[in-house]
C-alpha cells in the first residue's frame, strides 16, 4: 500500500507539473510568443537606433557648421546671401 501512494502522488506530481509546462505563466506557448514580442520589439529598437543617429548627427552638425545652416535656408526658405543675384531656371 505504501510504494501505492508513493507511486500515485509522484503521478499526480508528474500530471501537475505537466500542466504547469503547457499552461499559465512561463509555459511553453506564452514563451513563444513572448519571444515573437521580443524580436519585434528589438526590430523597432534598430529602427529607433538608426533614426536617433541621423537625428544626432544633424544635430551635431547644427551646432559645428554655419554651412548647413545656410543649406537649409536656401533649400526650405529661399533665401539669397547680399550682393548676390537669384536665377531660377524653369524647364519646359
Amino acid at each position: 500500500m505504501s510504494s501505492r501512494s508513493v507511486m500515485l502522488a509522484l503521478i499526480a506530481l508528474l500530471v501537475i507539473l505537466h500542466v504547469q509546462l503547457w499552461s499559465g505563466r512561463g509555459s511553453i506557448p506564452n514563451v513563444a510568443q513572448l519571444q515573437a514580442q521580443l524580436k519585434t520589439q528589438n526590430q523597432l529598437n534598430q529602427q529607433e537606433v538608426q533614426i536617433n543617429q541621423q537625428l544626432a548627427a544633424e544635430v551635431r552638425d547644427l551646432k559645428e557648421g554655419l554651412e548647413m545652416i545656410e543649406e537649409k535656408a536656401r533649400m526650405e526658405l529661399g533665401m539669397i546671401k547680399v550682393n548676390e543675384i537669384y536665377v531660377l531656371i524653369a524647364r519646359p
